[in-house]
């Protein structure tokens, strides 16, 4: 991935809230049949630093993706994108001093290159499938528990599904919050995407308050 150096982010809280705020990340496999691309939901553990360390996550068994792992794993790159907007130059300080400015895209994204694996240990799996609806629930009144299911409904859905875990090798995190621009220029533009719809405004706050160390 391209990535200057004052898009790069190196706030591991912040890659971590990613991760975990959009939680959907597209799993790349390349192997002798191809490059091949899966949207799974994945689970990010973290070290007592906030770095991840680990992914989790499930598909279904007649994914070919868990098959690609074979005995001994297989590379994966997972990409996982934040908020993104528009960002037009109409609001930019020098529109009116000399023009020169031009429309970009500002975005948040995270690539986690690392090893993945089947898994097939049943506790696993339904510990995993317990703690994903707790998570996406919470927010949720009343929210549903996967106790709510039938137990032999259960036991046949979580038979349709393989677990599978990646272990990270490698984050590589872009965070464009037009931090190549001055300071009063980036409020500006922000105070401008403030205007827009739900992903404007959340990389405007982003672009308000720029997490430390993305430049």
């Amino acid at each position: 991935m391209y990535l200057p150096r004052h898009f790069a982010a190196e706030d591991q809280a912040a890659v971590l809230d990613l991760l975990r705020a959009y939680p959907l990340a597209s799993v790349v496999t390349h192997d002798d049949a191809g490059l091949d691309a899966n949207p799974v939901v994945l689970l990010a553990d973290a070290d007592a630093s906030g770095t991840p360390h680990h992914l989790r996550g499930h598909v279904a068994r007649a994914n070919s993706l868990w098959q690609r792992a074979g005995e001994h794993g297989c590379e994966i790159l997972a990409l996982f994108h934040g908020a993104q907007a528009y960002v037009s130059p109409s609001a930019h300080p020098r529109k009116s001093v000399d023009g020169k400015v031009v429309p970009t895209w500002n975005y948040s994204v995270v690539q986690v290159a690392g090893r993945l694996r089947a898994v097939h240990d049943a506790r696993w799996l339904r510990a995993l499938v317990g703690e994903l609806t707790e998570r996406h629930e919470a927010s949720r009144t009343p929210r549903w528990s996967v106790d709510d299911a039938p137990a032999n409904y259960l036991q046949a859905m979580l038979e349709g599904i393989v677990g599978i875990e990646i272990e990270v090798e490698r984050v590589t995190a872009k965070f464009k919050l037009s931090q190549n621009h001055p300071a009063h220029a980036r409020e500006a533009l922000a105070h401008e995407l403030l205007r827009g719809n739900e992903a404007s405004q959340q990389v405007a706050t982003q672009m308000l308050r720029p997490p430390g160390g993305s430049g």
